[in-house]
């Protein structure tokens, strides 16, 4: 089974045929649109996806996990030095949902 989406051009359209299932990765934000689509991906997502590099997002929209919490997102910001404390096993990250800090898990 393919892992990509199928892209077509013409003229000023764009014909997009998505794949039937998104899997959790880490990701970075290069700009506001682009890191609050990755968020919204990544909530949809199976799996834990990280989206990094949040501070793209926070330029415009405040607390963007605490607007998806309220409507049952797996959400959580993480700050990087809870990053590196997960990494010496003194804290458990979430095992699905987006996180952030410069991070979203």
């Amino acid at each position: 089974m393919p892992h990509g989406s199928d892209i077509r051009v013409d003229l000023n359209h764009a014909f997009i045929r998505g794949v039937p299932q998104l899997y959790g990765t880490s990701v970075e934000a290069t700009d506001l649109r682009a890191g609050a689509a990755l968020v919204i991906a990544g909530l949809a997502a199976h799996g834990r996806t990280v989206v990094e590099q949040v501070h793209h997002i926070d330029r415009g929209y405040d607390r963007i996990e605490a607007m998806f919490s309220k409507l049952n997102g797996d959400i959580v910001r993480v700050t990087n030095e809870s990053l590196k404390l997960q990494g010496q096993g003194n804290a458990s990250p979430p095992s699905s949902g987006v996180s952030a800090a410069g991070t979203f898990l």
